[in-house]
């Protein structure tokens, strides 16, 4: 149990792991604990590291905790590749071999979260838990569920082609990265209105500059969907392999 208040840094000094050549930024933060098995926090599309600050410094109090950037966010490397689902998971299964060094507990927020959930799917002996916090991925269409109108599936496809070229897409990227429209899209999805801060603008908008950016951006528009949310799920082995530390739920 937290008995006492914990500052909160305004960042976290972090170090870089060379993976498939590519820089991939990533903070450790707390010490190894033998009993207790370390958690890797995986950022949603648009964020890194940076959005789990708060959560680093007060789980580290009962884990060691990792956060890492995706490949094409934050101060991760934005080479020019495919990207799809299956990158990042390969990413998080290599960290956690190769710089982790055990299996892990991974928390994972939308785009982070599905990865997460694929990695638990497709190597259990990799993971010993998964926190999903509003996590990405579509689910099998039900058959009772009605087709949409010709018309509107001939304007969602038009528009999906129209975006998939160059130059539409740099738009949209040029558009979204502007900070009054971070600022209007944080509005609509965080329930506490003080969080959304000029820092957390920044933090969004700072990756966007990056070179490179407008192509990972462009890339996974074109983005082929991963496998269904209720198939990873169905493909869970959900076993209990350690106890949790003494009053830290509480």
């Amino acid at each position: 149990m937290l008995t006492k208040s914990v500052p909160i840094p305004t960042s976290l000094p972090g170090n870089y792991w060379q993976w498939r050549d590519q820089s991939i930024y990533f903070v450790c933060a707390g010490k190894s604990k033998p009993a207790t098995p370390p958690l890797i926090l995986i950022h949603g599309f648009g964020a890194s590291t940076e959005h789990w600050r708060k959560n680093i410094v007060l789980l580290n109090q009962f884990f060691q905790v990792w956060a890492i950037d995706l490949l094409g966010f934050g101060r991760s490397s934005k080479p020019n590749w495919q990207y799809s689902s299956q990158i990042w998971q390969e990413q998080i299964k290599s960290s956690i071999s190769e710089i982790v060094g055990q299996p892990t507990i991974l928390v994972g927020n939308s785009l982070g979260g599905y990865t997460g959930l694929c990695v638990a799917a497709k190597a259990p002996t990799s993971v010993v838990g998964l926190i999903l916090l509003n996590s990405g991925g579509q689910f099998s269409e039900s058959l009772s569920t009605p087709k949409p109108p010709l018309w509107r599936k001939i304007i969602s496809q038009s528009t999906k082609w129209l975006l998939w070229q160059d130059r539409p897409s740099f738009l949209l990227f040029q558009w979204m990265r502007r900070r009054s429209i971070i600022r209007k899209t944080l509005k609509k999805v965080y329930l506490d209105q003080s969080a959304i801060t000029d820092q957390l603008i920044e933090e969004i908008y700072r990756p966007s500059c990056d070179s490179g950016a407008a192509k990972v951006f462009a890339s996974i528009l074109k983005a082929i969907s991963g496998e269904k949310v209720d198939i990873l799920l169905g493909q869970l082995k959900c076993l209990v392999r350690w106890p949790p530390p003494v009053g830290a739920f509480m």
